[in-house]
């Protein structure tokens, strides 16, 4: 297998380039033969869209994580070994998956792998985001505090998927009814009514003329739209697993305005707690910036933070680099930075914009919870009257002139 890496050299020096090896684990043991400190890496092999499905639900859910993160946190804070709480999580684990990924972890761990780099080569079941979580407590030595966060952070992010999915829950119901009416009234209804038009030289509104003609066209072509439906659905899936398809993807999410409205805060969570951890354990802040990049799971950001890390070993300030980049880091997060920089707290402070962000992402989380089923009822209601006006205008004109 191929892998594309990005590393440093003991100097700092960044080195990027492609290695071969059989697996994940054995190229970032040549590398780190080599003398190079890993910052990513990753197969150049692209992941296919039925491949994914097939994890999915083949997987573990997210509330089975967060019942194993916490569980790991409340054993390494009860100054288990991280070899002991294994075993332990494995003894209470049922979800068969997890259980033998956490039988290969420990038995990694055992064999002289870090944690990171055993969690690593279960990169189906945990995130780069946990993966580089867990790195970067390896290196200040705060694993139970760590784990402590990835469970809250966890909990956090379960609780605000199950509130988004239970508001989306009837809405997409009453889309699904609504597609079922639209797609039968037609390919059947429309097709029925249009000799009746025709005969009686109703003029038709182009509305009507064009789902009329749809109809007709779906009706003869309904077998070869599904099979390229498919096909380009196929396709989009298999772009958006490649690395340039992923990337498109963070750019979305920092663009839209809905998206990034509550992919923000999220982001902001990750980046400032996960850069007070690293500067409480005493790394650089330069390296902390670096590493972080690899937390917050962003292509974007983790190019941005790279460059911001490259400017404070030129002597810039921390404020100053993010203030360079207003699209990622809000003018508050900047300010506030250099408050703790001046004052000299400046993981005190990071802590605190952690804080705040959390309860930022709670509350719009909430607010357009409260806000989707209305739109979405609106929005089918305008559907809805469109559809049936599309045929009722045109039985209106003919009853009027037959009379």
């Amino acid at each position: 297998m191929k892998f594309h890496y990005e590393a440093r050299t003991k100097e700092g020096e960044p080195q990027v380039g492609f290695v071969e090896a059989g697996n994940q684990e054995t190229a970032v043991n040549l590398l780190s033969s080599h003398d190079l400190f890993v910052l990513k890496i990753e197969s150049t092999e692209v992941s296919h869209w039925y491949d994914r499905i097939g994890a999915y639900f083949g997987g573990v859910k997210r509330q089975e994580m967060v019942v194993f993160t916490r569980q790991l946190s409340t054993l390494l804070e009860a100054r288990l070994s991280l070899s002991k709480a294994l075993q332990t999580l494995r003894e209470q684990t049922k979800n068969e998956r997890l259980r033998e990924a956490i039988t290969q972890i420990s038995h990694d761990v055992d064999s002289g792998l870090s944690f990171s780099q055993a969690l690593e080569r279960q990169d189906a079941i945990f995130s780069g985001f946990f993966v580089s979580m867990i790195r970067s407590a390896e290196v200040t030595g705060n694993l139970d505090k760590v784990s402590g966060f990835l469970a809250d952070y966890t909990e956090r992010e379960s609780i605000i998927v199950s509130k988004a999915r239970s508001a989306l829950v009837y809405p997409a119901i009453i889309i699904a009814l609504f597609g079922v009416v639209a797609v039968l009234m037609v390919t059947m209804v429309f097709p029925q009514l249009k000799p009746v038009f025709e005969e009686s030289g109703v003029e038709l509104p182009f509305l009507s003329n064009v789902l009329i003609n749809s109809g007709d066209f779906f009706a003869q072509w309904w077998f070869a739209i599904l099979i390229v439906g498919g096909v380009l659905l196929g396709m989009l899936l298999d772009y958006l697993g490649t690395a340039e398809g992923r990337a498109f993807l963070d750019d979305l999410k920092i663009r839209l305005p809905i998206a990034k409205k509550m992919y923000l805060p999220l982001t902001l969570t990750r980046f400032a707690n996960a850069a007070a951890m690293l500067m409480k354990g005493g790394v650089p802040i330069a390296q902390a910036i670096e590493i972080v990049g690899e937390t917050v799971d962003n292509v974007l950001y983790r190019d941005v933070l790279h460059e911001v890390a490259e400017d404070i070993r030129q002597g810039t300030p921390l404020s100053d680099g993010l203030a360079k980049y207003p699209d990622y880091f809000p003018v508050l997060v900047s300010q506030m930075i250099a408050v703790g920089e001046t004052t000299g707290q400046l993981d005190q402070i990071l802590e605190r914009d952690s804080n705040f962000y959390a309860r930022e992402a709670d509350a719009v989380v909430n607010n357009l919870v409260d806000l989707i089923q209305p739109i979405v009822m609106i929005v089918i209601g305008l559907m809805i009257g469109l559809l049936f006006g599309s045929v009722l205008i045109p039985l209106y004109k003919l009853t009027g002139s037959i009379r």
